[in-house]
């Protein structure tokens, strides 16, 4: 299964002919794309299932429709088990920027979450999972986002990277994170109940 978020409301791409929840079924073979970017981002609809019966080459023939952003991030704990969020143009958030070229994905992850948050002393323990989301600027563009688990015993003090908009960075524990879900990204959200189904903690 392939999530893929437009705003928030999600595309999902699935072999599975169990419906789970209340968005509109179609098979993957039968809809236009752009057509389903299009209600998606007008808000015309909530979410959809598209139905594949070859996942894996279905969902090359969903990234043909669009120009692939590669990024990479991380989700931060200190000894506390606390989360490193940043805020940033008004949502909570996790560090994670563009891959540059030649650049691995560990490092790219690393360098990011380093320069976003003013922190150093990370350990990169694991990938975590990857998301995708849709966003509209000089045509369709899909940002791939490779997070990792860290960990860090930085106690120094945090630095915001001002000029990518992050205005605060902060550990949170359990019940702040709870309450930072509740403003900010379904990919976020995805990320962070991934971290708490593994077996690192």
């Amino acid at each position: 299964m392939y999530k893929v978020f437009v705003n928030d409301t999600p595309i999902i791409i699935t072999s599975s002919s169990k419906k789970e929840n209340i968005f509109p079924v179609y098979n993957f073979k039968n809809v236009v794309i752009d057509e389903i970017l299009h209600k998606l981002n007008n808000k015309e609809l909530q979410g959809v299932h598209l139905y594949s019966t070859d996942l894996e080459n279905d969902w090359k023939s969903f990234l043909t429709n669009m120009k692939l952003i590669p990024a990479a991030g991380g989700l931060v704990v200190n000894p506390k088990k606390e989360v490193l969020c940043i805020f940033r143009n008004g949502v909570w958030d996790l560090p994670k920027g563009w891959i540059e070229k030649g650049e691995s994905i560990e490092n790219a992850a690393i360098r990011e979450v380093e320069e976003e948050c003013g922190i150093s002393n990370l350990q990169l323990i694991k990938p975590l999972i990857t998301t995708y989301h849709i966003y509209f600027h000089k045509g369709i563009k899909l940002k791939q986002t490779y997070w990792f688990l860290m960990s860090s015993n930085y106690s120094e003090k945090l630095t915001p990277q001002q000029e990518e908009g992050i205005t605060e960075v902060v550990f949170k524990n359990e019940t702040a994170i709870k309450d930072a879900l509740k403003n900010t990204y379904a990919n976020i959200q995805l990320v962070y109940q991934k971290y708490l189904e593994s077996d690192v903690l």
